[in-house]
Order: structure tokens, then sequence, then C-alpha cells
């Protein structure tokens, strides 16, 4: 019997393996074209290239649950195109052990993932995206395609690019009154991190008061504000691909600053719940080889993978805004694609004789 579920074992982790490896490098070669479009200032062929390969362990965390998804629809079906599914059930063996075979290599992507996602792609995520956006020129200009907002009190900043360690490139500051009209506008090149305060370094400040402006240009100035570089290492990149712990802190400051949190509180739970979510679409996987898929042809199985494996994405896209739009529970948008398909392959998993 553990011979048996080495076979199951080894045969679906490479058809894992496989799919991981034919999707991710599509997706670079495609990720490569695009960057082509961004070339400016320093950031050349060599720099995207470099940039594309950085972001490898964040790309590899995305298809993740497809390759065990579709991996494990290639892996049974060739079983199941030899016979060999067929006289394991004529020997006696049980379809719930050979669920518990497959599902051996599952948990394994589930615990890669884990690993990634929470300690791996956060971090060269940070770091790609602010190569790029330095070697673009983002430090220089008062405006960039590649900064981020963010708003604290009466105050909206703009930050063109952010160092992990603490270090902020093209400051932008708007300060408006109570009457939303604004009476402050600063830009600073850099800001230093100095352990409770940033020091802001060559700051223009203009000052807007009775429709006159008045300008200051000053060499260094302590700003204090609630922003750290933890909190400002969550703001760089998108919400789906920090880490949950990130996630977590980064919805704990806006709540405390009063500010809505749904968007990251979404992404919290996607990533909590991911785990379960890749064990039910392998046991959907697992039911569509016992029961309708179990005779067609690898190229229809597969095709039928994609097209599950995309509505199930496409679910959670759709319902995920929804959630911010009708301000139902974030946690909702994620568990109803997930519900679903566990009801569909437990239901087809127990029609099987």
């Amino acid at each position: 019997m553990r011979r048996l579920d080495r076979y199951i074992v080894s045969t679906v982790s490479s058809a894992m393996l496989l799919v991981l490896l034919v999707v991710l490098s599509l997706d670079l070669v495609f990720a490569f074209i695009a960057e082509m479009d961004e070339l400016k200032n320093n950031y050349q062929v060599l720099q995207a290239i470099k940039y594309v390969g950085i972001t490898i362990p964040r790309r590899i965390y995305d298809y993740l649950p497809l390759a065990a998804f579709i991996g494990s629809l290639v892996g049974l079906g060739v079983l199941a195109n030899t016979s060999e599914l067929t006289v394991m059930r004529a020997a006696g063996i049980s379809v719930s052990r050979i669920v518990w075979s497959t599902m051996k290599p599952a948990l394994a992507v589930v615990l890669l993932s884990l690993f990634i996602g929470e300690f791996i792609a956060p971090h060269t995520e940070r770091i790609a995206q602010t190569q790029r956006a330095l070697e673009q020129g983002a430090a220089e200009s008062i405006a960039s395609e590649q900064g981020i907002w963010h708003r604290e009190g009466n105050i909206y900043m703009h930050f063109n690019a952010v160092e992990p360690k603490g270090v902020l490139h093209g400051v932008s500051l708007f300060e408006f009154n109570s009457a939303h009209e604004l009476v402050k506008s600063s830009f600073a090149k850099r800001a230093l991190y100095q352990g409770d305060y940033w020091i802001l370094q060559d700051l223009k400040e203009t000052y807007i008061k009775d429709n006159e402006t008045t300008r200051m240009d000053i060499v260094s100035r302590r700003w204090d504000t609630e922003l750290s570089p933890a909190v400002l290492g969550v703001l760089i990149i998108k919400p789906e691909y920090l880490s949950i712990r990130g996630l977590y802190t980064y919805v704990n400051y806006l709540v405390a600053q009063e500010l809505n949190a749904n968007t990251y509180l979404m992404a919290f739970w996607k990533k909590v719940l991911q785990p379960v979510a890749t064990g039910v679409l392998v046991l959907v996987a697992i039911s569509f080889i016992f029961g309708p898929l179990r005779s067609v042809t690898m190229g229809f199985r597969v095709f039928c993978g994609i097209i599950v494996g995309l509505l199930f994405k496409y679910m959670q896209d759709l319902l995920g805004p929804a959630s911010l739009v009708f301000g139902f529970n974030p946690i909702l948008a994620t568990l109803v694609p997930i519900i679903i398909s566990g009801i569909l392959g437990v239901i087809l998993l127990k029609r099987v004789k």
C-alpha cells in the first residue's frame, strides 16, 4: 500500500511541477514583453530582466493553486487513461485512499505557498518595485506613476519610491483645512527615518493664503507622523502580494486612523483561506476524474480544468469588489466560491460507486 501511495504521489507531484513550469514560463515571457513599454531613464532591458527575475517568487505564489488543481487533473488523468485507477479499484483500494494519496502533494503545495507568501514574495516584491521606481527616475520627479498615496488626518501624502530600510524618495505632502481648501504643499527629495520621526531633506514648501502663495526652500526639517517603515513597506506593494502578518498590521493601522480597511481585509481573508481553496480545488479535480471526466481525452480534461479554475477565480474577483460596494463582510467573498466548489466535489465523489 505504501508503494502504491508513493506511486500516486509521484505521478501527481510530477504533473503539478510540469504545469507550474509551463504556466510560469509563459507568464515570465509576457511580463518581460509588458516591461518593454516601461523603459525610461536608467530602466532599460537589463533592468527589466532583473525586475522580472526578482518577481518570480510572487508569480510562483500566484500560480501554485492553479498548478495543484490542473496537476491533479493531469496526474490522475494519466492513471485513468492507462486503466491504472480501474485496477486499483478492482484490487480493493477505496476511493478515499486514492483521494488521500492525491491530497498529500496538495498539502505540500499549501505549505510551500504559505512559506513563499509569508517570508519571500513580499520581500522580493518590495525590492523589485522600489528598484524599478528609482531606476525610472522617481526620486527626482514630483509626480510618479509608480508612487503611492496615503492620507493621515487632513494631510494627503504621495511617495514616489519607498526603500525597505526607512528611506523615502519624492515625498509630496498636501495639507487641507477644515473647509477642504489647500493651505500648504511640500515636496522633499528624500526622507530618512530616525526611530520615531522622519527628516525631510531638500524641502520646498508652498503656503497658500488669500489667493497668494509663499514659497520656502529648507535644507532639512523634522517630520512627525505615525507612518513607520513597517507600515510603508505594506503600502508599496499591492494587498494581494502582502504577507498575512503585513495585512493584519496595516488593517489595524487603518482602523486606528478611522480609514476604510475593507480592501486589505478582503486580501487578508483571501490569503488566510487560500490553503482551504487549494484543497477544495484539488478535491474538485479528483471528483472530476472519478466522475464526468473519467473517459475523456487529456486535452479536454485540461480544458475543463482551466474553465473551472477561471470560474473560481472570476467568482472571487467579482464578489470581492461587490463586498466593497454593497458593504457585506469581505470574508464571504472568499468563502462562497470555496463552499460551492467543496459541495460540488463532495456530491460528485459520493456518486462514485
